[in-house]
């Protein structure tokens, strides 16, 4: 009987909860690793059942969840530094490429830090890559991914602890009732970052033309 690879996804990270939650703080942190290097992980939904669970330990909880979501990013960052340069000239001019890595070095930090703060679905990783390729110091990516997610986790304990988990539930079960709608709205989001951050990193003037536009 073959398993389909859904299956076997669901299967994969419902090992890796029961495995890593029940070891508490490390356990969250070795988590959001996982959930930033390779396999996604519910991360927000796992730390707001850990904050439910035990309140006086929140900032604890967050800041472990990011310093393992800043650790698992390092992955697709060094993949980026190691050969994203050559998938970028193999479609741009080397003065292209400059144009956009000068453009991305004005504003590298916000433009690491913002989408970090991002919930899902915002493709974090793509911003990950893009600091590789560009160069960005190891340390500053690192500290603007753990700022950004540590914000992040801040909100949803902050939350929790005013309100409560009937709030989370609440908006979670809006949420699946509305599915449509979260997902347009959510698309749009996701489509506006990348419009903003695309015309923040790239220069809109044609002087830098593609290989394609300067060989017609």
């Amino acid at each position: 009987m073959k398993i389909s690879p859904v299956a076997l996804f669901h299967k994969l990270n419902a090992g890796l909860l029961g495995l890593l939650k029940p070891l508490g703080v490390w356990g969250i942190g070795g988590l959001a690793v996982i959930d930033s290097a390779a396999i996604p992980v519910p991360i927000d939904a796992l730390l707001i059942d850990y904050v439910v669970h035990d309140h006086s330990r929140f900032l604890l909880y967050c800041f472990m969840a990011a310093l393992g979501s800043a650790i698992g990013s390092l992955l697709p960052y060094y993949l980026g530094r190691a050969g994203g340069e050559l998938f970028l000239l193999k479609r741009i001019n080397r003065k292209r490429y400059e144009q956009l890595r000068d453009r991305f070095e004005k504003q590298e930090f916000l433009a690491i830090m913002i989408p970090a703060m991002m919930p899902p679905p915002t493709p974090v990783k793509l911003f990950e890559f893009a600091a590789g390729v560009f160069e960005m110091k190891a340390l500053w990516f690192f500290t603007a991914i753990f700022v950004g997610k540590f914000l992040r986790f801040l909100i949803w304990a902050i939350i929790t602890i005013l309100y409560g988990p009937a709030l989370i539930h609440t908006i979670v079960h809006e949420m699946h009732s509305h599915l449509a709608w979260v997902l347009g709205v959510g698309g749009i989001l996701v489509v506006l970052i990348a419009v903003w951050v695309t015309r923040k990193l790239f220069d809109k003037r044609r002087e830098a033309q593609f290989p394609a536009e300067e060989d017609a």
